[in-house]
């Protein structure tokens, strides 16, 4: 609710809806798992939520990062793994969720899993779009904000740009909460670097990415119009 661009922001109205219950409802759709929770550290929201029946969890107020909340939850509702869904994302494709939760399902060696798309050429120097480049075997080997791989000769693969949902075993989790900022994430400002910084491997699944996250009034105007536009 502190959000510094847009005070509130969580329970903006979309069509009469508070944004997080978008979202809440894209993830009920997704139809991964019945054990769904708004974590937060807002009142306000928990009694939001109640009016669309969700369960809540409240969490502290000073975590640096949506991770941190994550091991707050893995504390107190152990689980084999949590799939992290940021709460202004109301536009999230239900087929991105179970794209990122798959790898776990898949292979019991994956620690960590998140999601990739393509990048439009628009956006590939907006250091708010995050980039991604993985091996061959789709792993990721660094994120940046910077627009990354530099065009030395002419690209031989899309740029890819990183889509904001986590998947991760409770152990790793756990771990992270336990770790120090370390310099990479401190320097991009990403916190699933401190995770490659301790040698875990995220396994990049492809997406389609939501066509709008909401940080600003704004951007939550234009999120009103799609949604018009898709339930008319």
């Amino acid at each position: 609710m502190g959000s510094t661009r847009f005070p509130g922001k969580p329970l903006c109205d979309l069509l009469g809806k508070p944004m997080v219950q978008w979202v809440y409802e894209a993830a009920l759709k997704a139809n991964i798992t019945p054990n769904i929770v708004i974590a937060t550290p807002d009142q306000e929201i928990i009694d939001a939520a109640k009016s669309f029946q969700a369960p809540t969890i409240l969490t502290r107020n000073d975590h640096p990062s949506g991770t941190d909340r994550i091991a707050e939850v893995a504390q107190k509702m152990p689980h084999d793994f949590y799939l992290n869904v940021q709460g202004d994302e109301p536009l999230i494709d239900t087929e991105d969720l179970k794209a990122c939760a798959h790898p776990l399902f898949e292979d019991t060696q994956i620690q960590m899993a998140s999601i990739m798309a393509d990048c439009p050429e628009n956006e590939i120097d907006n250091h708010a779009v995050v980039k991604v480049v993985t091996d061959l075997q789709q792993n990721a080997l660094y994120f940046s904000r910077h627009a990354i791989p530099f065009p030395r000769n002419p690209r031989a693969a899309q740029v890819k740009k990183h889509v904001g949902i986590y998947a991760y075993r409770h152990d790793v989790v756990q771990a992270f909460s336990t770790w120090p900022q370390t310099p990479l994430e401190v320097t991009e400002s990403l916190e699933q670097l401190r995770f490659m910084e301790h040698g875990i491997r995220i396994r990049m699944a492809h997406g389609k990415g939501s066509a709008l996250a909401v940080d600003t009034p704004e951007q939550a105007e234009a999120v009103r119009k799609l949604l018009a536009d898709a339930h008319r």
